[in-house]
């Protein structure tokens, strides 16, 4: 009697025939993923062409109707299913007959066949795939995130690496999408922190490029516009400064470094100018050209057809008070004239 109660502690409870098939069911999608699924789409759907009469298989909608799913995602594993047979991974559906079990691929390899959303199958969808697949990514995500456009908006509002990932992508968006280079342009002109941010950086940029012209140049641009060549000492100093330009991380801020490496190269190319008095006569025959040149302009413009309409007594002063400097300025260059 002892024993036979001992045996009937140990003995293991009987598994409920539900239970077992759960457990087994379970352990055969573990193993295979949606080709479980797709099995029993493909096994009983009718394939294309193929008449009612000549097979026990149904239809793709008779099928979702007995499921009580839509025929939209029958087809959505049936089309799965027919992509991995074109690549041989699965038997055609002429070779399957209902009910009967086959030896399934992975389940890793299911997502690459099957489009759980029906959005892939657009010209939108498909480009967002095409893009997921050279990214190396899951089309499934990219097209989650695309049909979600206010989680994505959550997402860049809170994290910073999410809208760095966002900033990049556009960045290489815009470089092919005119439109959308206008409505960014036109995004930053209304507003005025971004009108600000963006003088900033040009300044900044535009030191930069003046420093960097001048290293891989090798020469400078004087104040009064003159193009000559730069002394060993002025060019490695901006050498000097553009490597600690080229150093810093895109975190950093370049606007301090920027004004720093410009100030000094320019104070040593007044210095150069300073430095050399063949030079500095030059610069100063520059600058008396150039500005001879733009009051020379400005009169050219002026046209006096409406003098009755536009006279003052000052227009008349200021003119005599110009025209007596201008009867010095020939009466000083005459004098200095090597002629006399």
């Amino acid at each position: 009697m002892a024993t036979d109660l001992v045996h009937d502690e140990v003995a293991a409870d009987p598994v409920h025939d539900s239970v077992a098939r759960d457990a087994r069911e379970f352990g055969a999608y573990a193993r295979t993923g949606g080709w479980a699924f797709a099995l029993k789409v493909a096994r009983s759907v009718r394939p294309g062409g193929q008449a009612a009469g000549e097979t026990p298989k149904v239809s793709a909608k008779e099928f979702s109707e007995l499921a009580g799913c839509s025929a939209e995602r029958v087809m959505r594993y049936y089309k799965a299913w027919d992509k991995a047979s074109d690549d041989g991974l699965v038997p055609l559906f002429e070779a399957l007959v209902p009910g009967e079990d086959i030896e399934l691929p992975d389940a890793d390899v299911w997502l690459t066949y099957y489009t759980s959303r029906s959005s892939a199958t657009s010209e939108r969808g498909t480009a967002i795939t095409a893009a997921a697949e050279a990214e190396g990514i899951r089309p499934t995500k990219a097209l989650e995130v695309a049909e979600n456009p206010t989680a994505l908006r959550a997402a860049i509002l809170a994290d910073p690496g999410t809208a760095q990932a966002a900033r990049s992508a556009l960045l290489d968006r815009i470089k092919e999408d005119p439109a959308l280079q206008t409505e960014l342009a036109r995004d930053i002109a209304r507003t005025d922190e971004l009108k600000k941010a963006v003088a900033s950086e040009t300044r900044a940029a535009d030191r930069i490029g003046y420093v960097r012209q001048i290293v891989e140049n090798g020469q400078i641009r004087t104040p009064a516009g003159q193009t000559v060549e730069a002394p060993a000492e002025l060019r490695a100093e901006a050498e000097r400064h553009l490597s600690l330009l080229d150093e810093l991380d895109d975190s950093e801020e370049a606007g301090e470094w920027a004004t720093e490496a410009y100030d000094t190269v320019k104070g040593l190319v007044v210095q150069a100018v300073e430095a050399d008095p063949e030079l500095r006569v030059q610069e100063r025959r520059t600058k008396f050209y150039s500005s001879l040149q733009k009051a020379t302009k400005v009169f050219e413009e002026l046209t006096l057809d409406d003098a009755d309409d536009i006279y003052e007594d000052d227009m008349v002063q200021r003119l005599e008070a110009l025209q007596s400097a201008i009867a010095g300025c020939i009466t000083a260059l005459r004098k200095a004239s090597p002629a006399n």
